[in-house]
């Protein structure tokens, strides 16, 4: 452009006014699962661009329609072990309303085998029963009664005492005592009819004889177990302590033939470990205020000698209204949660001694509408010697019974 004059160059404002409010997204923290879906969470703000900086605002000023998600689906990797299902049964009558059942496993994923449910215990599963309705009945005649009628699972409250006659034949294939059979306290409404009013949740533990240590429960904050010489080949021992503490076991002594297949087995909510090698003097922590200790040996006189305490958990386990039961009997009732807390599902732990068994009775559950209530939607009851859960909505009573001397339950919403 020489010998041409350049021109001065210069800088004109176009436009002073800021640029509208915005979303801005940071990136997404770590992945909530170490398999499988999870969700990560990515701060969410609402920013302005005045003069070339950018301004943090209220939210108010952003459009709500259009803020983006504060956590987002994510994958870490597929998981090694998921819960796998059979197919659901028949319903259980051939008319009126029954239930359907299926059966559950874990599975590894790389073999495609079923393996020890322990390994899927802290995967979620979904439900193993539900209901289902073969269409509608004959009307019975006289002297006669619908084939539905016995296996009737819903019940409404206001019928409770109608089927007073029913319950004690229940408990009485069960084997359980004459005594041990609830006796329903009831009160008229005003129209002249009685309704159950016995707390949300009752249970009663029967029992398996067993003589010596074995099966029984140590509560005390200290103390010495024996398991040398016990008759039975199987010897199982449950320790307990209150929420907020764990157990430490330290092996005294050990005359374990571990060539002949002998050995110890400590169990717990959150640790399994099994020995016989260099057990003296070795400490196993529980990890959780429960531990479950399982000896099998052949040879006469051999066994462990065992001394525990319980301590302060390193490690807070469980939620401030999860409820812990050792027994032999008790109510246990749906706990109370504050609004901020509603996200929060209150557990109820139960342990027995390991001769024991654990049945639970619902005689009435009512989710309530007053604002201090739990509206719980579903409980769910898990055996935990198998890791079999059960579904229970809304106000169904139910009778179960565990297979071991463990079981929780939560209330869901």
């Amino acid at each position: 452009c020489h010998p041409v004059p350049k021109p001065e160059s210069r800088t004109e404002v176009c436009d002073l006014s800021p640029c509208p409010p915005r979303w801005k997204v940071s990136p997404a923290g770590p992945c909530s699962s170490s398999c499988g879906l999870g969700l990560a969470a990515q701060r969410v703000t609402c920013v302005q661009i005045r003069q070339g900086k950018e301004t943090v605002l209220e939210e108010r000023f952003c459009p709500a329609a259009e803020k983006p998600l504060t956590s987002i689906p994510c994958v870490t990797r597929t998981c090694s072990y998921e819960w796998g299902f059979s197919e659901w049964t028949e319903c259980s009558t051939s008319c009126g309303n029954g239930i359907q059942t299926r059966q559950d496993f874990c599975l590894n994923l790389l073999t495609r085998k079923h393996v020890n449910p322990i390994f899927c215990r802290h995967f979620p599963k979904a439900i193993v029963v539900r209901g289902c309705s073969a269409g509608p009945c004959p009307e019975p005649t006289v002297g006669t009664k619908s084939r539905g009628a016995g296996l009737q699972t819903v019940t409404p409250a206001t019928h409770l005492t109608t089927a007073a006659a029913a319950q004690e034949a229940r408990y009485k294939d069960l084997g359980l005592p004459p005594s041990a059979v609830p006796q329903e306290q009831t009160k008229e409404t005003s129209g002249g009819e009685e309704i159950a009013t016995k707390s949300p949740l009752w249970m009663h533990f029967s029992h398996l004889c067993s003589a010596g240590v074995c099966g029984k429960l140590f509560l005390n904050a200290t103390g010495v177990i024996n398991m040398m010489g016990v008759e039975s080949s199987d010897c199982a021992v449950a320790i307990g302590r209150p929420l907020g503490e764990e157990i430490t076991v330290r092996v005294l002594e050990s005359s374990l033939n571990c060539s002949a297949g002998e050995v110890v087995l400590f169990s717990g909510r959150m640790m399994w470990r099994t020995g016989c090698r260099k057990l003296p003097l070795s400490l196993i922590n529980s990890r959780t205020n429960t531990l479950i200790v399982k000896q099998r040996v052949w040879l006469p006189g051999n066994g462990v000698i065992l001394q525990y305490s319980g301590r302060t958990a390193a490690k807070k386990h469980y939620q401030d209204c999860d409820k812990q039961l050792f027994g032999p009997q008790g109510e246990i009732v749906s706990p109370v949660q504050l609004p901020d807390q509603r996200q929060v599902v209150c557990r109820t732990f139960i342990n027995v001694a390991p001769r024991h068994r654990i049945a639970i009775r619902a005689l009435y559950i009512d989710p309530g509408h007053e604002s201090n209530q739990t509206h719980f939607n579903y409980i769910l009851v898990r055996d935990i010697s198998t890791m079999k859960t059960m579904v229970f909505h809304g106000k169904q009573q139910f009778l179960w019974q565990s297979t071991g001397s463990q079981a929780e339950i939560e209330f869901h919403e």
